[in-house]
């Protein structure tokens, strides 16, 4: 159509008035111009494109949509216009058709460096940040993409490189409060707190309505052990914006690290209420429900995290441990191939832990160990220690957990801690459990020389502590279990560091010097698989106390379920320890055992159900399965009287409950794995004189208890020697257990003191 030249010099007149009040945010006015020049000039690709952008300001996308599209019938090669139709999608949710016009305008100008940052947001909404990346980098001229590339850096989970990403940020632009928020991100996936924490109050002084950069200062808080002011951050962050699932999460998450585990649930629900794939969620409310002892909704919780993110770090593991503590063997075999295969490959899929109770072999035990080292212990934290050799009257050893009060581990080192020669050993427990005013927590703090409650410290804290009271020794009594804290020891705050006791194998982790074993748990040749010098102790590897009491009350069969008459086997093993396999022996037992019954541990609604329902489809009347409530230490002792013979498990043995039995005079029967939590009810039994209970195959296993269960001569045999054995041979013997602990102590000393590096020993 022909338009006279007085007619398109007005309308250029009027675009350029509509530019004018554009830039000076007059928004509805430049739209006004801009109508008024198509007007004049209908078929004006850049009048089309224009009103488009200033529609945009106005937040209607729709109708700046059209625009953009009326433009590019006009030009079908104007890669500006298809530019700015994909940034109108993408206001719109509409990531494909977003990511589409993007490629289309790159198609026409590759050297477009808007469209390839833009390419790049919207390829890390869709996950796609491997792809992003690239255009980021072609984009790299510009801040946005700096920005946007450590976004996609650490989408990607390489947040080393995201953070010299935003360093070169805000190397460009040092005020700019997102790349300080999401720097700050990034640090938090380092283990680096304290870096993190003074990245969030900048960008807050820049930006006070910032909720990113509030919620990342909860997140760093959080680490820290502030757990008030990191509930305030986070509440900021909710004021900011009310609708913001992660700040929900992070409450949570901040809940479940102080051990409010129903308010931790609570905010979980509120964040997926708000965000359902919203993945941490899922994980924190699976953790919490775990922790109050509700495996089954766990299960669930952690099976919709899966479903969501099966690629979240160790979340298969988590779903398949949840499933172990309710006896739910769903899937159980491809389960554990998933899960072997994983971490065969190198990847987070299972904790440590988790793994012992499905798989006996030492060199995934390792991998596992080494993947999780990796994945959570702080990279390039100051080391405290600075090489220096203290010069001390007495040795000064710290004993690090979250046990000091009615625990397992408290019950058998209580006495050891008793025992240790003061005047040649300091000894500092570091306990970062629950508050407890029981009476076991009044023993063991009048056991120490100094005992330091570190709940609210940070784990940086912990290692600055134990360097400034020059500790010489640092026994991490955790490793790997709950509630344990191994990140203290890998900033190598002191100049020897040992893992021992509470986690049965390796740490991984290259800053702990010495494992202590003995030659049953960990044979010599298996000492390869284990990244620490291994010190072998010349009896048994598990301390006991003499002390403990045992009730002298005997129930009668009836009032704890179990018939008058029949062999009584029993295991009172946690649930997880429980495998398919092994169930599958007992039950044939029980069918070859006339009258025999199986006695378990049972305060888990869903592990009664379960069992007795895994009992009914291996043939088996479920009313031969009777369960135990837990009961205080000195009664459970006690009831061990009532039944016939210890039933171990395989491949994680009984290993305090082992100790228990035939503390208590109950002959236990067990099965030797490969590795060394496998082995642990082998080396309690060779120290008290019962190696025959010690069988090589699930076959002998099963033979050996369908023999002593039809023989009660052979029965009462053990039962004697037991009774005789118990007073006589080194299990129990605390006194010569410490001296030879603390012969170790010293090797390990000298040899550091002589300027040795951790050697494997054994004590003589």
């Amino acid at each position: 159509m022909y338009q006279a030249p007085e007619k398109v010099s007005e309308a250029a007149a009027l675009r350029q008035r509509g530019n004018d009040l554009l830039a000076r945010g007059l928004f509805g006015q430049a739209v006004s111009c801009y109508r008024g020049s198509l007007e004049l000039e209908p078929d004006s690709v850049r009048g089309h494109n224009n009103l488009g952008q200033a529609l945009m300001r106005l937040s209607r996308h729709a109708e700046a949509i059209s625009c953009f599209q009326r433009a590019l019938q006009l030009d079908p090669n104007y890669a500006i216009g298809y530019n700015n139709l994909g940034i109108a999608f993408f206001e719109q949710a509409e990531f494909e058709k977003a990511a589409a016009c993007y490629e289309r305008a790159l198609q026409l100008n590759p050297s477009f460096s808007e469209a390839h940052n833009n390419r790049g947001n919207v390829l890390l909404k869709l996950n796609r940040a491997g792809e992003a990346l690239g255009h980021y980098e072609r984009a790299m001229a510009s801040r946005p993409a700096l920005l946007q590339h450590g976004n996609a850096l650490q989408q990607l989970k390489l947040y080393g490189a995201a953070v010299e990403s935003y360093e070169r940020a805000l190397a460009v632009e040092p005020d700019n409060a997102e790349a300080l928020s999401n720097c700050a991100s990034a640090l938090l996936s380092l283990k680096r707190p304290e870096e993190a924490l003074r990245l969030c109050e900048r960008a807050i002084l820049l930006k006070p309505d910032f909720p990113e950069a509030y919620n990342n200062l909860g997140g760093a808080l959080r680490r820290l052990g502030r757990y008030a002011e990191a509930m305030a951050a986070c509440e900021s962050a909710l004021r900011a914006r009310p609708d913001y699932a992660s700040a929900f999460s992070n409450l949570a998450n901040i809940l479940l690290a102080d051990n409010q585990l129903l308010e931790a649930i609570e905010y979980c629900d509120r964040a997926i209420a708000l965000d359902p794939q919203l993945a941490e969620a899922h994980d924190q409310r699976g953790g919490a429900l775990a922790k109050l002892g509700r495996p089954q909704e766990a299960a669930s919780a952690y099976a919709r995290l899966v479903e969501i993110a099966p690629d979240y770090n160790f979340a298969a593991g988590a779903l398949a441990s949840a499933r172990l503590a309710c006896c739910d063997w769903t899937d159980y075999e491809s389960t554990r191939q998933r899960i072997e295969d994983g971490v065969r490959a190198g990847k987070p899929v299972v904790q440590p832990f988790t793994l012992l109770a499905m798989n006996d072999s030492p060199e995934l035990h390792l991998q596992a160990a080494r993947i999780l080292a990796a994945d959570q212990m702080p990279a390039n934290c100051r080391l405290p220690w600075n090489g220096r050799r203290y010069r001390h009257e007495r040795i000064r050893i710290a004993y690090l957990s979250a046990d000091y009060h009615h625990h397992a581990t408290a019950m058998l080192m209580a006495g050891l801690f008793e025992t240790h020669d003061r005047a040649r050993f300091e000894t500092t427990a570091i306990s970062f459990g629950p508050e407890d005013a029981g009476a076991m927590r009044q023993r063991l703090q009048r056991a120490f020389d100094r005992f330091v409650d570190v709940r609210n410290e940070s784990d940086a804290q912990v290692a600055s502590l134990l360097q400034s009271l020059e500790i010489d020794i640092a026994v991490d009594l955790k490793g790997y279990t709950g509630d344990s804290r191994p990140a203290i020891l890998s900033r190598r705050p002191a100049p020897v560091q040992v893992n021992y006791l509470g986690y049965p194998g390796t740490l991984g982790l290259e800053q702990i010097d010495y494992l202590l074993a003995d030659r049953i748990v960990l044979p010599p040749e298996l000492g390869a698989q284990c990244s620490e010098a291994v010190v072998y102790l010349p009896d048994c590897y598990q301390v006991n106390d003499s002390t403990r009491a045992i009730a002298e009350h005997t129930p009668m069969r009836a009032e704890v379920g179990l018939p008058e008459s029949g062999f009584v086997f029993c295991c009172f093993n946690n649930s997880y320890k429980l495998a398919p396999d092994t169930f599958a022996i007992w039950m044939q037992l029980l069918q070859r055992v006339p009258g025999s019954v199986l006695w378990l541990l049972g305060d888990v609604p869903a592990v009664v159900r379960n069992l007795r329902r895994e009992a009914e489809r291996r043939g088996v009347s479920p009313e031969r399965l009777v369960f135990a409530p837990r009961l205080p230490a000195e009664e459970h002792l006690a009831r061990h009287r009532l039944a016939d013979l210890f039933l171990d498990t395989l491949p994680y043995n009984a290993h305090t409950t082992s100790s228990d039995a035939l503390w208590a005079g109950l002959p236990v029967l067990t099965c030797m794995g490969q590795a060394f939590p496998g082995r642990v009810a082998a080396s309690l039994l060779q120290a008290v004189g019962l190696p025959d209970l010690v069988t090589n195959n699930p076959h002998e296993y099963a033979e050996r208890a369908f023999e002593l269960a039809t023989h009660p001569d052979l029965l009462r045999e053990l039962r004697v020697r037991l009774a005789h054995n118990r007073a006589s041979h080194p299990l129990f013997d605390t006194v010569r257990f410490c001296r030879h602990l603390e012969s170790a102590y010293t090797t390990m000393w000298q040899r550091h003191q002589a300027g040795g590096a951790p050697e494997t020993f054994a004590v003589v």
